[in-house]
């Protein structure tokens, strides 16, 4: 009941910091499978997909005030994805994949959303791992192969002097905590769409896997913040 209480004031049009307490409970109590079963539902899942500008295709980013809520409600998405079947079978149902795709594209060149990037590439991280069927719609329709790679490029800040060759740096500084976070959550997200992937048949694919190569190459010379950062990584 406090879960349902909750989702009814975040249906409302309430202001930014009540939606983000409202959220922040809502993740802590997400973390438990069984209050979770009675609030999966369609309804509820598409409450917070709005939340987390996920139903807006061709708005921006541009309200800053508003990124603490939609980080709040991307945590709270993988919490209930997560913890639930029921959630992972209506992320196909509601098309989430290419909703996270689509926000992926708009964090592109923009500042201060490297925690809405992350967080958006940890969603996609387990949806692929935990549903085969998104996994594929991911690799085959909404060339997650590309938008991922390009995730991790953009984290990493990669710099090219030719088609499959990256600058190398020694003196560049080790990636920040955020950064090095996001280019994590995109490796794991580009391993599980790839899995599959042992046949390369088009000469699209192969220049792509072969743009990915440079840049897993740069990625393993690259440092983060600390060594266990760096090791996490490599």
């Amino acid at each position: 009941k406090l879960c349902e209480g909750i989702l009814n004031i975040l249906e409302k049009d309430t202001k930014t910091s009540c939606q983000v307490a409202c959220l922040e409970a809502l993740r802590i109590l997400s973390r438990d499978k069984k209050v979770l079963v009675p609030v999966t539902t369609k309804r509820n899942m598409q409450i917070l997909m709005k939340l987390a500008k996920l139903d807006t295709v061709e708005d921006p980013l541009e309200t800053v005030s508003e990124f603490p809520v939609i980080v709040e409600a991307l945590k709270c998405l993988c919490n209930i994805i997560f913890n639930s079947s029921v959630a992972q079978k209506l992320s196909l149902e509601l098309n989430l994949a290419a909703m996270l795709c689509n926000l992926l594209q708009k964090c592109k060149d923009q500042q201060l959303v490297d925690d809405i990037k992350c967080f958006d590439l940890r969603l996609l991280f387990l949806l692929s791992l935990l549903h085969t069927d998104i996994r594929a719609q991911l690799r085959q329709e909404l060339q997650g192969v590309q938008v991922l790679t390009q995730a991790l490029e953009s984290s990493l800040s990669v710099r090219w002097t030719e088609e499959y060759k990256t600058a190398e740096d020694r003196d560049r500084p080790p990636l920040s905590l955020q950064e090095t976070d996001c280019a994590i959550e995109a490796l794991k997200a580009l391993f599980n769409v790839t899995l599959d992937s042992w046949n390369v048949h088009s000469k699209n694919e192969s220049h792509q896997f072969r743009y990915m190569a440079a840049i897993l190459r740069h990625c393993l010379l690259t440092t983060g913040p600390t060594e266990e950062k760096t090791e996490e990584l490599h």
